[in-house]
């Protein structure tokens, strides 16, 4: 993960169509959620380019 990453590109960052809204897919308790609030980059980001590893094939 390079950089800051945004969650608009993250795959854990989908709409549910029930809170009629985006929210995170990664199950984090308390503890976790505290610590996500002072992260610089998230850990859990995953890249929602599907072709970021063919490029990385090239």
């Amino acid at each position: 993960m390079a950089g800051n990453v945004s969650c608009d590109t993250c795959k854990n960052f989908v709409f549910d169509e029930e809170y009629d809204g985006y929210i995170c897919l990664v199950s984090m308790d308390e503890d976790e959620v505290y610590r996500f609030h002072t992260y610089r980059e998230c850990p859990y980001y995953q890249s929602d380019d599907d072709y970021l590893i063919v490029r990385k094939q090239k």
